[in-house]
């Protein structure tokens, strides 16, 4: 065996080998490699939008709980001014009331002085027609002497 031989052997396999590797394996090993890199970079893309949504709804999340809050005081706000109002309203109508039930107390002890008066007026015309019958000593007749009576009690 010829080294020479041997050496031009091996190198038109070699170069056999390589043409294989270049028209059957390499094309498909490249066109995974750049579907990887495709993939990759748009998952790096993607995570950027992803990243900027987030901020995006970060803030948006802020910015309606800001609102929230400003509406949440302003229902605070309006329920402490109905309140005093409530409070108000009920402070006029007690007054009304206490001013009614004085009203009403104060026609009680008027008609109850009233029947005391005239319980007072029928116990003095008794008295004096009683004082009467026994300074004259004889019984004085009550129905005789009614107008007499009468305008006694109204005197008194």
């Amino acid at each position: 065996m010829n080294l020479t031989a041997t050496i031009i052997g091996q190198s038109i396999t070699f170069a056999i080998f390589v043409w294989f590797c270049m028209k059957f394996i390499w094309p498909p090993i490249m066109t995974a490699l750049h579907e990887r890199k495709k993939q990759i970079a748009d998952g790096l893309a993607a995570g950027e939008k992803g990243k900027h949504e987030l901020e995006l709804a970060h803030k948006r999340a802020i910015e309606s709980l800001k609102k929230s809050k400003e509406k949440a005081a302003e229902i605070i706000a309006h329920a402490e001014m109905r309140a005093s109002e409530i409070a108000d309203e009920a402070k006029v109508t007690a007054r009304e009331e206490a001013g009614r039930i004085l009203a009403g107390a104060k026609s009680d002890i008027e008609q109850e002085v009233n029947q005391a008066r005239e319980q007072l007026r029928s116990s003095v015309s008794s008295l004096v027609v009683t004082g009467a019958a026994r300074i004259l000593e004889q019984e004085i007749d009550a129905k005789v002497h009614s107008k007499l009576l009468d305008k006694l009690v109204e005197q008194i």
